[in-house]
Parts: C-alpha cells; sequence; structure tokens
C-alpha cells in the first residue's frame, strides 16, 4: 500500500512505462511564443496525438485540465527567464501542495550539473523529493549538464557528464530523469545505464521532422524511456501530427522514416 499512490501517478503520466511529455512552461522563461498563446489548443491538440502528459507551470493549470482528453499532468517548480541576469539560475515557482492543488500528477524541477548554481538546486531537488514522496507524487528530474566549471567542446552533449546529472538525480531520490541526448545511440547507452531511473530525452531547439524523430529513435535504441519534448512539438505547423509521429516512435517502436510517413507529416 506504501507506494499504490505513487505507482497510479507514474501510470498517469506514462503508457506500458513510457513516456511521451510535452512540457509548455516556457511562457515563464521566453513569453508567450506561438504555439503558447492559445495553450488551450495546443494542449488538446499534443494529447489528441497521443501525449500521456503535459507540462506547465502551476499558474496554467485551470487552462490546461478540460483540455487534456485523459492524459496526465505534471507541475514544474522552478524557473529563470531569458531575460534576467543568469538563466541558469532556476529559483523555486511552487511546491509540491501547490501542485497537488493545481491537479497534478507529478513535479518536476530543473538542475544544472557543472553550473555555479548546482549547490542550491541539489538542495531543492533532495528536499522536493523527501517532500514529494511523503504525498506519493512522482519528482522528474530535468538534470542537464551545463555551466561554467564543465571542460570540453560540447559539455552539454557530453555521455560522461549526462551520466553524471543522471545519476545525480538518482542519489538525490527522484523518480524520473529528463536529460539532453548526447547526439548517438552508442554514447547514450552509458548514460542510461548510469542509472536505475527511467530515462527521457530533451527536445532541444526544433532541428527538422526527421532529424528529430532520428535523435528519438536512437535515444530508445540506447534504452531511453522516452521524451519530453517541447518547442519541437508545440511550437510544430502540426502540433498533433508531430505528437503522432514522436509516439509511433516511443510507443509504436517504429523507424524514423516510418514514423515520418504514417504521420502525414
Amino acid at each position: 500500500m506504501e507506494h499504490a499512490g505513487l505507482t497510479a501517478r507514474l501510470d498517469r503520466i506514462s503508457t506500458d512505462d513510457r513516456i511521451l511529455m510535452v512540457p509548455m512552461d516556457h511562457g515563464i522563461t521566453l513569453g508567450a511564443v506561438t504555439g503558447l498563446k492559445d495553450i488551450e489548443g495546443t494542449i488538446d491538440a499534443v494529447t489528441r496525438g497521443g501525449a500521456d502528459a503535459v507540462l506547465t507551470q502551476k499558474g496554467i493549470a485551470p487552462r490546461v485540465h478540460d483540455n487534456l482528453n485523459g492524459a496526465g499532468y505534471v507541475v514544474h517548480l522552478n524557473a529563470s527567464t531569458s531575460v534576467g541576469p543568469e538563466s541558469n539560475d532556476k529559483r523555486p515557482t511552487g511546491t509540491v501542495k501547490g501542485a497537488i492543488r493545481a491537479g497534478a500528477d507529478a513535479v518536476s524541477m530543473h538542475i544544472n550539473v557543472g553550473s555555479d548554481y548546482e549547490p542550491g538546486q541539489m538542495t531543492f531537488l533532495s528536499e522536493l523529493c523527501e517532500t514529494a514522496g511523503d504525498y506519493g507524487v512522482p519528482v522528474l528530474a530535468m538534470a542537464y549538464a551545463r555551466g561554467a566549471n564543465l571542460e570540453g567542446d560540447d559539455p552539454e552533449h557530453d555521455a560522461e557528464y549526462l551520466g553524471h546529472a543522471v545519476r545525480l538525480a538518482e542519489e538525490c531520490g527522484a523518480d524520473l530523469v529528463k536529460t539532453a541526448y548526447s547526439g548517438d545511440a552508442a554514447s547514450f547507452e552509458h548514460v542510461c545505464e548510469s542509472t536505475r531511473l527511467p530515462v527521457i530525452i530533451a527536445g532541444g531547439s526544433p532541428v527538422g521532422d526527421l532529424a528529430t524523430l532520428e535523435s528519438v529513435r536512437g535515444a530508445m535504441d540506447a534504452g531511453a524511456a522516452g521524451v519530453s519534448m517541447g518547442r519541437t512539438i508545440f511550437q510544430h505547423d502540426d502540433p498533433e501530427a508531430m505528437t503522432a509521429a514522436v509516439s509511433a516512435v516511443v510507443h509504436g517502436d517504429a523507424d524514423a522514416e516510418d514514423a515520418l510517413s504514417g504521420s502525414g507529416l
């Protein structure tokens, strides 16, 4: 009985232990960009397309629930803005109790491993996991390798750093972890093997439909549990079709080209 609530809520944001989540918390970071002004219509489209869950900040909750089409809901609990003094300095924006009041099935927070803000964010993550555990609410840690203390040409996609980030999430008590894709299945295997948690990849900046689907396919082949894909889906000309294409890979085990052609894109 101890874990019944946690298991039930994890089931609400996944399908057969695989996850297609569409985060739409970008309004606090970027403003009301394309796809977020009519967030009601976007949520309706992506959940009709096969998204298991959507994610927003708590203040958007009243605009979410009538458009979920049975999908799950995740409330994100920290943020920064693109116009503020430091984008890596994610500050708390909510609590577990507030997320429950907003109707959340899970909560999430962002930590930049390797940044000057890592210590405070790690403390927040650890305390969040303790509090959420008291309520049986799953915690998704968005653990990125991002900051001035990392070395190399592209540390944000370095499999060693990403492996450290996902392991940190598990060590702090998270139930799921999201991170960047390292660029190929072979290197991403190390990331997935670095933790027992389900690993889902971030979508990042849009790079084209086929390239996106090839990245999803590579991540799934490496052992990922799914994706959390925002702008690539919600800013797409056809968010429902793009969601369906990603779902074909995540849930239907399709290859990238078949998923693209089958979605009608």
